[in-house]
């Protein structure tokens, strides 16, 4: 798989020659944000044409507010009310200011005029789409044990006890400690659902899921940053005594501020990893799958249907294995997520051993 994705920017140029698919546009247009929700292209005798479900645009400049449907813009191919949507496919999509003769308005620096963006993009709709079906599968699960009361678990609400007691019992209560994982259980809880739920949301390929989620730097580095100001305002007095006086540690390397510097580099590298680790490995198999049907029309181009035809078969077979494989990576990118968040929260909530310390030194 290396092999084919170092190839594929060669063998797309050649294939552009032969028709008008770029999967390098079609890959990152997956996976990076957008101001609209792109369903499909279809071609026909006036050219291709795009089906999209248009989304909000909310602008602010100069202290004014616009609002309107991204449908104003026909897919980047008209201004409307002085703003102008650039970028999409391989480029990042942004509004710029234009002037009613069509020009890009400048500051005084020379810079292009942005306004403010607060538009509900694609990300920020499938964020509501899965925080709604997550609140309609508790309450359904919430409804059977009240209809089940003091019966087994059935159905979605076996699922959902499975789960919830998998996070208490394997992640909240021995990273944190009985004295007080009870206070976080609640959050650890919505962190792994909401993570697993976006995760799995994201490999099906049709509205209103198919959404990159999680693979959204944004979205990740939310859930690190919140996270991080959890775990440190509920940092007890010997935590960020430890963090500037480190026990077991030489003294000179306390006078001399090596391992102070190091552990506060610590507490804002920790909510870093968090973010980078998420991102990264649901961006990476959405790729992987979208290079695999990327072959398909790169390969039918330049050598025909023929040839194309039989790569067919071995792309949907990789790619039903990939979307198996990451059916996985979105349990353990959860799992993963939530045990390192408690377990930070465990070492700041927790009472240090230095009797331990003192007695081996």
């Amino acid at each position: 798989m290396p092999i084919l994705l170092l190839l594929l920017p060669s063998v797309s140029r050649a294939s552009k020659q032969q028709n008008d698919f770029d999967p390098g546009s079609m890959i990152i247009g997956h996976v990076t944000d957008a101001h609209s929700w792109h369903i499909l292209d279809y071609r026909s005798d006036d050219g291709n044409h795009a089906v999209a479900i248009p989304l909000p645009i909310i602008l602010v400049n100069n202290g004014h507010v616009d609002f309107f449907l991204s449908s104003r813009f026909h897919h980047g191919h008209a201004d409307y009310k002085g703003y102008r949507l650039i970028g999409g496919g391989a480029a990042r999509e942004e509004i710029i200011c234009v002037d009613t003769l069509g020009n890009p308005v400048l500051d005084a620096s020379g810079n292009v005029v942005k306004p403010i963006d607060l538009s509900i993009t694609k990300t920020s709709a499938a964020i509501f789409i899965a925080v709604i079906l997550l609140i309609v599968i508790v309450f359904i699960a919430k409804a059977g044990y009240k209809k089940r009361r003091n019966q087994a678990p059935k159905g979605l609400q076996s699922i959902v006890e499975l789960l919830v007691v998998f996070v208490r019992d394997s992640i909240a209560r021995p990273m944190i400690g009985e004295a007080h994982y009870r206070r976080y259980l609640p959050y650890l809880l919505t962190l792994f659902f909401f993570i697993f739920f976006c995760n799995i949301l994201g490999l099906i390929p049709f509205f209103p899921a198919g959404a990159n989620i999680t693979g959204n730097l944004a979205v990740t580095a939310t859930l690190a940053v919140i996270t991080f100001f959890i775990t440190n305002i509920s940092g007890n007095r010997h935590y960020w005594i430890d963090i500037f006086n480190t026990p077991g540690v030489p003294a000179w390397l306390k006078i001399f501020p090596l391992m102070p510097l190091v552990e506060v580099i610590g507490v804002f590298t920790k909510p870093i990893v968090l973010m980078i680790r998420l991102f990264a490995n649901i961006t990476a198999g959405h790729v992987m799958v979208l290079s695999f049907m990327a072959l398909i029309f790169i390969l039918s181009g330049i050598m025909g249907a023929a040839v194309g035809g039989g790569v067919t078969v071995v792309s949907l077979f990789m790619t039903v294995f990939i979307d198996l494989l990451e059916c996985l990576v979105a349990y353990i990118q959860a799992f993963v997520f939530t045990m390192l968040t408690a377990l930070y929260i465990g070492m700041a909530v927790s009472e240090p051993h230095h009797a331990d310390l003192k007695t081996a030194e």
